[in-house]
């Protein structure tokens, strides 16, 4: 999703046996990173994934705080 929507990704492993998937936007470099989505080490289908972290990204697109994500809301409705 984040390189459809041309955003940076960053991967971080904390341990190679560390289940659960955390999901963070993050604007910035002063910026603290917020929580979007964690998959608790349930067994979710990316189809359902994908719509939480759309949802999300679609949300804070609407927080003035989060300007970057304003140009990108059209796209984000348009992917399904």
């Amino acid at each position: 999703m984040a390189k459809l929507l041309k955003l940076n990704v960053e991967v971080v492993t904390f341990r190679k046996k560390f289940t659960p998937i955390y999901v963070y936007y993050k604007e910035g470099e002063e910026e603290e990173p917020i929580p979007i989505y964690c998959d608790n080490s349930e067994r979710s289908d990316m189809q359902e994934i994908y719509k939480v972290l759309k949802n999300m990204i679609f949300v804070l697109s609407f927080h003035p705080k989060h300007s970057a994500l304003r140009s990108i809301r059209d796209e984000v409705i348009r992917f399904s």
